[in-house]
């Protein structure tokens, strides 16, 4: 499976990963946001709608409370924000595994330890920040992500 880190000095480079994430992503793919409070997940979940046609004035925000916010882009987006919830078993009630059956891109933040059962195949980027600035970690866990990541890496790479 593919593995690609990317920097992200400034908000621009997070728009710019964005926009390639728009351009590789279809219809059921599974995209996962992970990174500790304040890393950029909304930020680049927000950007990649734009990147995807969500109009501005729709809000993206963090489905926190919501857990489910979907959104109409290019392709059906449905955003979705798991942290709080206990287990695998509180994700069937939200329907994303549904979603993705649709059509929907799922974009699914702190989600990397439901991997599996949201479906599998997902995109994983993990943003962190550290001495050197802040970076993502993109990885593939299937085919389908894996082909996602390769294109991600020849715009990006």
């Amino acid at each position: 499976m593919s593995d690609l880190l990317l920097r992200l000095p400034t908000r621009r480079a997070t728009v710019r990963l964005a926009c390639a994430l728009a351009a590789a992503l279809g219809p059921g793919d599974l995209l996962v946001l992970s990174g500790g409070l304040g890393a950029g997940k909304t930020f680049l979940a927000r950007a990649l709608a734009r990147a995807l046609g969500v109009p501005r004035d729709i809000a993206v925000t963090s489905p926190t409370f919501t857990l489910v916010h979907e959104l109409p882009g290019r392709i059906p987006i449905a955003h979705a924000d798991v942290y709080r919830l206990g287990g695998a078993d509180e994700l069937e009630p939200l329907g994303l595994r549904e979603r993705r059956a649709e059509g929907a891109l799922v974009v699914a933040e702190w989600a990397a330890p439901f991997v599996d059962a949201l479906g599998g195949d997902a995109i994983v980027v993990e943003l962190d920040h550290d001495a050197a600035g802040r970076h993502a970690r993109v990885r593939s866990t299937g085919e389908r992500a894996d082909e996602v990541v390769r294109a991600l890496a020849a715009r990006c790479g």
